[in-house]
């Protein structure tokens, strides 16, 4: 069975793909998911599901949507065991041998980190690009009814946009800046407050000897950043704008760094 949640939350097992519905039982889900192969409380999923206004009611109807998504995971003619285990506090969604598309991508990720550790940068290309494709949207829909299912598709939001990050130093590396001049210029636009696009932009364009454009972009970014949040831009930025007025040929600054840190956003358990 493999459980995805870096788009739609769906299930896919032996009968095919589903979604769940209703709601409060997607939500119940993928509460479970977050903390999969732990126990999660009753007080804290009546909290995740309803926040402070639960119903009467509210732990029977907590108890029918836990019964749907078991008859839902147990397969076809509900012929499996369910991974929905109930404990004295709580429930555990126990993976077993399932997968979870977020785990495999942060997986791919630090494979991706090791192999540029070790310059082996083909093959960290490749894991970074293997982590990507497992996006089908954005994390968990918007399902944003839970806290902390918000939280942590905050967090692997923020793990996608740094190994994009990665990928794009990583083809750098490799010499690939004529394939992602126009990629970064989208990931640009779509995230305007994060320098590092900027700057990998720049350093692609002054190999692809468009130096005039990559110091444009340079004026922009700096414009935007000073109107809109009243700072300059980061030093590393105006490090690459310095090297390619010196004619110097700006080099990925902050590969080794990302390599060995991995996402500055560490999700807590």
């Amino acid at each position: 069975m493999k459980y995805e949640v870096l788009g739609p939350l769906r299930v896919t097992g032996a009968g095919g793909t589903s979604f769940i519905s209703p709601r409060k039982a997607e939500t119940l889900l993928a509460v479970l998911l977050t903390r999969a192969d732990q126990v999660v409380s009753t007080d804290q999923l009546l909290s995740e599901i309803w926040a402070m206004a639960a119903p009467r009611r509210a732990n029977a109807a907590l108890h029918v949507y836990v019964s749907q998504l078991r008859k839902i995971l147990r397969g076809p003619a509900g012929s499996g065991t369910s991974p929905i285990v109930t404990r004295p506090r709580g429930y555990l969604l126990r993976t077993g041998r399932s997968r979870i598309d977020a785990v495999e991508f942060q997986q791919l990720a630090q494979q991706g980190r090791a192999h540029v550790r070790e310059g082996r940068y083909e093959e960290a290309a490749a894991a970074f690009e293997a982590g990507l494709k497992l996006w089908t949207g954005s994390a968990f829909n918007g399902l944003t009814d839970s806290p902390l299912v918000y939280g942590y598709a905050i967090w692997l939001e923020e793990s996608r946009l740094e190994c994009l990050e990665m990928l794009m130093e990583t083809y750098l590396m490799l010499g690939r800046h004529r394939e992602i001049v126009g990629r970064l210029r989208k990931l640009s636009a779509e995230h305007p407050m994060r320098e590092s696009f900027y700057r990998l932009r720049m350093i692609a364009l002054y190999r692809c000897e468009r130096q005039v454009e990559a110091l444009e972009v340079y004026r922009a970014a700096r414009k935007r950043l000073t109107d809109e949040v009243g700072l300059e831009p980061c030093q590393s930025l105006q490090e690459v704008h310095n090297a390619i007025l010196l004619g110097e040929d700006p080099s990925p600054t902050r590969m080794r760094t990302l390599a060995e840190t991995g996402p500055a956003a560490a999700h807590s358990a």
